[in-house]
């Protein structure tokens, strides 16, 4: 007996079932890749820690040179520097920095001279008083006058990249230093918060893979990013886990602003513990610029610092240090110092 013939209208249903079927599935699977964007956003914008894209090797290094200035790499908990900031991009992104890791412009990052890599520094813009934490992945920067290289992320971040410099102030933040630098050294795993236990938990079971998440170039006109995710099928011995690790990694790049003195330039020709030495020179940069000598006690000890200044603009600091340092003084750097009578409260 021949089989009954479906109508039209019966294909037409089951031809619907299955494209409805299809789309349920791409509802799903995309359900799990924007629970996974909202779960990297809340570490991003949140503050939540997370994990660095790199941690290279730890390194410290030994003494070196560069044009004929010497540098002297160590480890230095109690760092604080005031100085003029710059920033690198385009030029080395892609290329190996100093420990390893691979250069990525729209990352947060930074180049020092002479802390260890990697480590964790705060830096404060003190002309608009915006701060960040930064990792510490490479080694510069060399032109004189600049004390730290930011990403062009952090640069943007700051708020100087179409300024190209900044007068900044750079702390080491002593605590995630030791931290970053265990984990970089095998001697601690990175640390899974709570809150993202929680999250990653209530996700859906479905295995999703970040691949990577392309912040790009910040504009004005505010683009969006782009991410690429890569999805891998379910499998039943997937398993989420929710035991904390030791450790603790980066801080998400989260602006911070506070109140800033005003603050001036100054090129510091050179520091003694011997005050006629400081007169000296003073005496023979006499003519180069307005100066001054200040004291300062450090650790017990006082030191006579010859400044010359103020200064009104980076380039004008530049112009001296050159001059400065072509008298002999290899040592001479540009520093940024506040205002008499700055708040209490501000930064600086």
């Amino acid at each position: 007996m021949p089989k009954p013939r479906k109508s039209a209208f019966a294909h037409l249903r089951a031809k619907c079932r299955i494209t409805l079927a299809v789309a349920a599935f791409g509802i799903l699977l995309a359900g799990c890749a924007e629970t996974q964007l909202a779960v990297h956003g809340v570490k991003r914008l949140g503050g939540q820690s997370q994990q660095p894209a790199q941690i290279g090797n730890y390194k410290i290094g030994n003494p070196y040179e560069i044009a004929g200035q010497w540098y002297y790499p160590a480890v230095d908990y109690e760092y604080t520097e005031t100085g003029i900031a710059s920033w690198y991009g385009p030029k080395f992104h892609g290329k190996k920095t100093a420990n390893g890791e691979i250069f990525d412009q729209y990352e947060v990052s930074a180049a020092h001279r002479t802390l260890p890599l990697p480590s964790i520094v705060r830096v404060t813009n003190l002309e608009n008083g915006k701060s960040i934490k930064v990792r510490v992945n490479d080694r510069g920067p060399f032109a004189h006058g600049r004390i730290i290289d930011m990403s062009r992320r952090a640069a943007q971040l700051l708020g100087f990249e179409r300024k190209g410099t900044a007068k900044v102030l750079v702390e080491v933040v002593e605590a995630e230093s030791r931290q970053i630098a265990a984990i970089a050294q095998g001697k601690a795993a990175p640390q899974v918060t709570s809150a993202e236990q929680s999250t990653v938990t209530a996700a859906p079971r479905d295995v999703v893979e970040t691949v990577r998440l392309d912040d790009g170039p910040i504009t004005d006109a505010g683009e969006p990013t782009t991410s690429s995710i890569k999805l891998t099928p379910p499998s039943s011995s997937a398993s989420v886990q929710s035991a904390p690790l030791d450790g603790v990694v980066e801080e998400a790049a989260v602006v911070e602003v506070a109140p800033v003195a005003s603050s001036s330039i100054y090129v510091q020709a050179g520091a003694f513990s011997i005050y006629d030495n400081a007169l000296n020179l003073r005496n023979r940069l006499y003519d180069l610029a307005p100066s001054k000598i200040e004291s300062i006690d450090v650790k017990g000890t006082t030191f006579y610092r010859v400044r010359l200044g103020p200064l009104e603009t980076v380039p004008e600091a530049d112009i001296l240090l050159e001059r400065v340092i072509a008298t002999g003084q290899n040592g001479a750097k540009v520093v940024v110092e506040c205002a008499d009578g700055g708040s209490a409260t501000s930064v600086c």
